[in-house]
């Protein structure tokens, strides 16, 4: 344990970085974020981000191993829907919970037991849509 930085102060300027970025961060896009605040070790921000993760205040995009402070930290909800722009690279988290509980059925029916969910889907946010028609 880093004793001039304890976890929870770690992991509370990770979780500011992430909240005040634009878009998705890698780990080692916050980790140069967060070093002059005396964060400088790879683990600490993964730590950091893995205790995010598990408290439902960030989420980790697997097909583009990057980061993203969770939309909606008022409710708990284990999966999320990431709808992702291609062009701009803008990001919606929705939470569709009817999608969720299909999902749900379908591979409880199948005897798969889910233990995390993050669905990604690519393609044209509504402004670059509104651009490419002009």
């Amino acid at each position: 344990m880093n004793r001039t930085h304890p976890r929870s102060a770690s992991h509370e300027q990770v979780y500011r970085v992430l909240r005040s970025a634009r878009g998705l961060m890698t780990a080692y896009e916050i980790l140069d974020a967060v070093r002059p605040k005396g964060i400088s070790a790879p683990p600490t921000v993964y730590r950091a981000l893995n205790r995010l993760m598990r408290d439902g205040l960030a989420h980790r995009l697997e097909s583009m191993n990057a980061y993203v402070a969770c939309a909606d930290t008022r409710r708990r909800h284990e999966t999320a829907i990431f709808a992702i722009c291609h062009d701009c690279g803008h990001i919606d988290e929705m939470h569709e919970d009817g999608v969720v509980e299909q999902l749900m059925r379908m591979t409880s029916k199948h005897g798969f037991a889910i233990d995390q969910t993050t669905i990604e889907i690519r393609g044209l946010c509504a402004s670059c849509v509104g651009s490419s028609r002009a």
